[in-house]
């Protein structure tokens, strides 16, 4: 990591600034508001755990036992996320002196709690779709539990390596390199071969996303700056932190609700990452109670059953009348989705996977009825029925009108209703390892993102730029229900404000981090791989 700039002997470093602000001690109220949050999410989880798991027989501790030990690594990578990630919230408001820095971060905490419990769980479900079909299927297998472990724990090892060098690295990144490494390590010790299990049509989207976002980052910032100092004429927003000085009050208030906007969408978009990987590890540990969306009503099973009967008419209308279907129609759907070939009987298992689910739910009448030893089958025949269609309709093949296409969206909606459902539980849990870790850990990453970016102290009017770009592309992000990496958009917008201001770039800091984006993804790949295969021997 470069030195940090020298400047003005009146102009005291950041670094010495936070050392000092941290010998504080933390103001009573904060604590309080911590405290309570953290008993409030506890007994709100417990209450709800508790009635979700109070009428499911117990033969067998070791699925609790497998589902504590899942959850508590899961939820420590989105502990990890806070501190990592967030520390780019509160590196504005705690280097510009417009928040003490246990303020800053309760707040941060606050807003990114707000934020988690708000999302719709898109990005969630974008994540997972990048796993390999058959271990999202035999998620309560060996295999599935290697798959959880792996990329969980290589995301938290990469997280915390890139955390102590003080890199902005990205854990958007580092989670989409995880779930590749175990896709491509699964193909490669399975029969198969190849590394056809990665969806890397959704790897794509996913990489461009996080290719586009630190140019957006870095070209809207140095462009929000340039119209800024032409017309904005107020020259205190353009100055460095000077001693222990707040900003002017409307400078102040504007880094504060930049700083709220990027906790509040950080934790829309980037609390879903845990969230979906939590909801494969209650399907695998406790399928009873959570393979199905119980909470779907009567109403929701009419519609459900009136939506089948469209789709089943359409599937048929397209289904090769010469086609032979073998014993599994699952099977036929996992192969076609995992080779991305439609095969003859393609259709038809389609077809026989949609009337059986639709008599499934006229036998049943609701999904909590459905038998404790059926709920998986059931669970993985929608989700299989669900991804072919999605993926049928991204390639167009096959060649469905326009109004078949909508009748076969409305029922694939039916279908992720059932299925792709987050408990309000779980949304409180990630809230709290996500908001309690933006209270930890955070100097390294404001020290960096304030000092040793650009040649010169960053100035008021380049931090709330560079967050205001950083608020709304992660908005944007969240509604295309795509991840996003605040680090990478936050870091580059603020090198693109110092771009903009002619102040120079620290080429070295800028190479490291660079290098953390280059490497991130293929470092997290092999290291998921490599756990993934130690599980896989572990467990088979």
């Amino acid at each position: 990591m470069a030195d940090i700039a020298t400047t003005v002997e009146t102009v005291p470093s950041g670094a010495s600034l936070l050392d000092r602000k941290m010998k504080k001690s933390p103001a009573w109220i904060s604590t309080a508001i911590v405290l309570a949050a953290l008993l409030g999410g506890l007994g709100y989880i417990g209450f709800h755990v508790a009635g979700d798991l109070g009428n499911i027989a117990v033969t067998s501790f070791w699925p609790y036992f497998l589902l504590a030990v899942a959850l508590l690594i899961a939820l420590s990578f989105e502990f990890v996320n806070g501190f990592h990630d967030t520390a780019n919230a509160v590196a504005t408001v705690i280097y510009t002196h417009s928040l003490e820095p246990n303020i800053a971060v309760v707040w941060s905490g606050l807003c990114n709690l707000a934020g988690v419990l708000t999302s719709a769980g898109t990005v969630a479900f974008t994540i997972i779709t990048l796993l390999p079909v058959e271990l999202i299927l035999k998620v309560s297998s060996g295999a599935g539990f290697a798959m959880v472990f792996a990329l969980l724990i290589a995301a938290i090892l990469w997280n915390l390596g890139t955390w102590y060098l003080g890199l902005p690295a990205s854990s958007t990144h580092t989670m989409t390199g995880s779930i590749i490494g175990v896709g491509v390590a699964n193909q490669l010790i399975s029969a198969a071969g190849g590394t056809s299990g990665v969806d890397w049509g959704q790897a794509t989207k996913v990489f461009q996303v996080l290719l586009v976002s630190p140019l957006v980052g870095f070209g809207c910032a140095a462009i929000l700056f340039a119209i800024a100092k032409i017309s904005i004429k107020y020259p205190a927003l353009y100055e460095a932190p000077k001693d222990n000085t707040p900003p002017p009050w409307p400078i102040r208030l504007l880094l504060v609700l930049t700083c709220t906007g990027v906790s509040f969408f950080h934790g829309s978009n980037d609390g879903q990452k845990g969230m979906g990987l939590i909801m494969l590890i209650l399907i695998g540990t406790v399928p009873t109670a959570y393979a199905l969306n119980h909470a779907v009503s009567a109403r929701d099973i009419q519609d459900f059953i009136a939506a089948s009967d469209k789709a089943v008419s359409i599937v048929d209308a397209h289904v090769d009348k010469n086609a032979i279907l073998g014993p599994d129609a699952r099977a036929e759907l996992t192969d076609y989705l995992r080779t991305r070939q439609l095969q003859p009987a393609t259709m038809t298992a389609l077809r026989e996977i949609i009337r059986d689910l639709e008599g499934d739910a006229q036998t049943y009448g609701d999904y909590k009825h459905v038998p404790a030893a059926q709920q998986t089958n059931v669970r993985n025949d929608m989700y299989v029925a669900s991804e072919t269609l999605r993926l049928m309709d991204k390639s167009k093949n096959p060649a469905f009108s326009s109004d078949e296409r909508a009748a076969l969206a409305n029922y694939k909606t039916k279908i992720d209703k059932a299925t792709k459902f987050i408990p309000s539980w779980v949304k409180v849990a990630v809230a709290l390892a996500l908001g309690l870790g933006t209270m930890v850990g955070w100097k390294r990453i404001v020290v960096t993102v304030g000092e040793k970016i650009g040649k010169e102290h960053l100035t008021y009017a380049q931090g709330a730029c560079a967050e205001l770009v950083a608020m709304g592309t992660i908005f944007a992000a969240d509604n295309f229900g795509l991840p996003v990496s605040t680090t990478h958009v936050l870091s580059s917008g603020v090198a693109g404000t110092m771009a903009a201001n002619k102040s120079g770039l620290q080429l070295s800091t800028i190479r490291n981090i660079a290098a953390a984006w280059v490497f991130t993804l293929p470092a997290a790949a092999l290291l998921s791989g490599c756990l993934f295969w130690l599980f896989r021997q572990l467990t088979s």
